[in-house]
């Protein structure tokens, strides 16, 4: 079983916490949680880009000239695609990138970036984060006791007014409660700040 140091807000020591391995310690999956991290940003894409047709554009319908005899090119329409407000050949048009996952993938997507961040030294496991007031300036300390990076993820098991007030200003610090937890977050992050519970609550549910 794994180990980790479990830290207060001020950064000093409390206690260690063993992780469960089938978690916090697997071999990742690299291509599994490729094609999680591609499945997440597809589905923030619109896919609503749209270009016209020659048969969708306004204007067209008379033959320019006639088919021989004036030493132009031979035309049926103005609004072929090398005219002036032609119709556009092979341009977007609405679609959907959703891509489809299965369960077991999708959690094993998800355990891989974790073991990763294990792996890395990129884990923070807090007692609690529970802050006195809702100052920005608060949060800004507990980071530096903690000695959290610029870009971080912080999971708790239950979200406070006090905290998410404090952190929603900090550039680059992403708040999540335990249960939206997912692969993309955890792997854009440098690091991975989880209070001791949050860990407790991952590990009963990938366990």
């Amino acid at each position: 079983m794994k180990k980790n140091t479990v830290i207060n807000l001020k950064g000093e020591k409390v206690n260690d916490i063993t992780l469960n391995e089938t978690v916090w310690g697997i071999t990742p999956n690299d291509s599994v949680l490729y094609d999680a991290i591609t499945l997440a940003r597809n589905s923030q894409r619109q896919g609503t880009a749209d270009t016209k047709t020659r048969g969708e554009v306004s204007g067209g319908g008379k033959k320019p000239w006639r088919q021989k005899g004036t030493g132009h090119a031979r035309q049926g329409s103005t609004r072929a695609p090398q005219w002036y407000h032609g119709g556009v050949v092979f341009g977007p048009h609405p679609r959907t990138y959703n891509k489809k996952m299965n369960k077991k993938e999708r959690v094993l997507a998800l355990k891989s970036a974790l073991s990763y961040k294990k792996l890395d030294n990129e884990l923070i496991v807090v007692d609690n984060l529970n802050l006195e007031t809702p100052k920005t300036k608060e949060m800004l300390r507990v980071l530096d006791s903690i000695k959290a990076p610029k870009k971080v993820l912080i999971v708790v098991d239950e979200l406070t007014d006090n905290l998410i007030l404090a952190s929603r200003n900090i550039p680059k610090v992403e708040l999540l409660q335990v249960d939206e937890i997912n692969v993309l977050d955890v792997v854009a992050a440098d690091c991975l700040v989880i209070t001791e519970n949050a860990v407790k609550a991952i590990e009963e549910v990938l366990a």
